[in-house]
């Protein structure tokens, strides 16, 4: 059996686990999570990716393995490479991190692949979680930014539609968690850091505010999503939990435009990305 690791890097953390090529699940007791300083320097960033991996497939034959890895944009997901200019990831700009890392584990640059983490989302979706059926499958992730990604039934692309003009603004001011901050405290003048404490705030306002999103997240669909013709819409992030409160809303409005479109909640949620990324690396393998 192939052996196969899915990782997802965000800006503090690197998160992996072995991934069952035949069962399509993550092995949970291989599971690992570690900090990273994602503004420090090179050999800081680099020494703590490689520690954490290394952890991860000590138990493995490092000549059959398989590494897929979830990354942010922008960045040169063929050829390894960040782009990143400005916050996290700085001083590995331009650094042909496919290179670095195959060195630093001695395996083979053909051994590791990148994905958009947005893509490798609904990979993961599409490999072991709710959407295993469906051949054109649209996933959103909602939470601190806008993820948007397409299935055609062969691969997932990153569709990049956060930046899309949206009423007044962009997609993702609207749809991402600091909308949830921003329009809380223009109406109570208080602060919260996001749904899951809106969920203890007086029904009222909860209500108003979770009827106010459905508004604009079904608008986004109507403009941005429907073009695509999926066959259903994948759901991630951590807005995503708090859909039981803006669904009937968003319903409704989806059918007033004559849109029937099934919506599914990520099954695994944050293990998505991992099982995605591994899902990819096994898939263009089979590719090559």
């Amino acid at each position: 059996m192939q052996n196969a690791l899915g990782i997802d890097i965000g800006g503090s953390h690197i998160t992996m686990a072995q991934v069952d090529p035949e069962k399509h699940e993550i092995i949970g007791s291989t599971y690992i999570r570690e900090h990273v300083d994602s503004f420090g320097g090179r050999e800081d960033i680099f020494s703590a990716w490689v520690s954490a991996i290394g952890k991860a497939v000590v138990n493995l034959n490092r000549e059959e393995l398989l590494i897929g890895i979830a990354m942010p944009g922008p960045f040169d997901y063929k050829n390894g490479i960040s782009l990143m200019q400005q916050g996290k990831f700085i001083d590995i700009y331009q650094i042909n991190i496919k290179e670095e890392l195959a060195s630093r584990l001695s395996i083979l640059n053909e051994q590791i692949h990148f994905v958009n983490d947005a893509a490798a989302f609904l990979e993961g979706e599409v490999f072991g979680g709710c959407v295993t059926e469906y051949n054109r499958v649209f996933g959103i992730t909602l939470g601190t930014g806008l993820g948007t990604t397409f299935y055609n039934g062969e691969t997932s692309t990153d569709e990049d539609l956060w930046n899309s003009p949206f009423k007044d603004s962009l997609a993702e001011d609207y749809l991402a968690t600091r909308w949830f901050v921003k329009r809380y405290a223009e109406l109570t003048g208080s602060e919260i850091s996001g749904t899951k404490e809106l969920l203890d705030k007086p029904k009222d306002i909860q209500s108003r505010i979770f009827q106010e999103y459905a508004d604009s997240f079904s608008e986004f669909i109507v403009k941005y999503v429907w073009d695509y013709r999926p066959e259903v819409l994948v759901i991630g992030g951590n807005i995503a939990k708090a859909y039981p409160y803006f669904e009937e809303r968003f319903s409704e409005n989806l059918v007033k435009n004559n849109i029937n479109l099934p919506v599914k909640i990520s099954a695994i949620f944050e293990d998505a990305a991992i099982l995605g990324a591994a899902s990819y690396a096994l898939k263009k393998t089979l590719i090559n």
